[in-house]
């Protein structure tokens, strides 16, 4: 049998809460270079010991615990490794109509990396190559949503450069 909360009452009292994080965080030198690598248009991720390129980069290597190395450049390119349909995206998601969020296995890295893909729904497939598409560069800021999506590869630019 289905619970139904009970509604306040006369006698009730409510107030309304805001749930805010009034400070700011710091990145810290590995993410901050790879934030500042996208306002650049370009990809980063770090060299582990064991040679395993992290994208996004982590601090750390998470199957050691060490300290990474160097930083690496990978390709705009890559791999979907796994997906999900959004049919009906929310607002403040990235795209404003139907999208993927998919797995991105860039050319060059040894993990993926999460990201929306504008395709059609019936395009979209495991396997399926993409590439970045960049906010425009007098737009770009130094956050994740630079890249403003993937997009399979092959995809005709219209007249903005941005697929039709």
């Amino acid at each position: 049998m289905e619970k139904i909360a009970p509604r306040p009452g006369p006698g009730s009292l409510s107030a309304p809460y805001v749930l805010e994080y009034t400070y700011r965080r710091s990145v810290g030198p590995v993410i901050g270079r790879f934030l500042t690598a996208l306002r650049d248009g370009r990809i980063e991720g770090v060299r582990t010991p064991s040679g395993r390129v992290l994208v996004p980069p982590a601090e750390y290597d998470p199957e050691t615990g060490e300290a990474v190395g160097e930083a690496v450049e990978v390709g705009q390119s890559g791999v979907v490794t796994t997906w999900a349909w959004v049919a009906s995206p929310r607002p403040r998601q990235p795209l404003a109509k139907p999208f993927a969020w998919a797995l991105v296995k860039l050319d060059g890295a040894d993990t993926a990396m999460l990201h929306a893909v504008d395709a059609p729904h019936e395009a979209m497939k495991t396997g399926m190559r993409v590439k970045a598409r960049w906010r425009a560069e007098a737009e770009r800021v130094g956050e994740i949503a630079d890249i403003a999506c993937f997009e399979p590869e092959g995809a005709t630019p219209g007249a903005n450069g941005r697929p039709k």
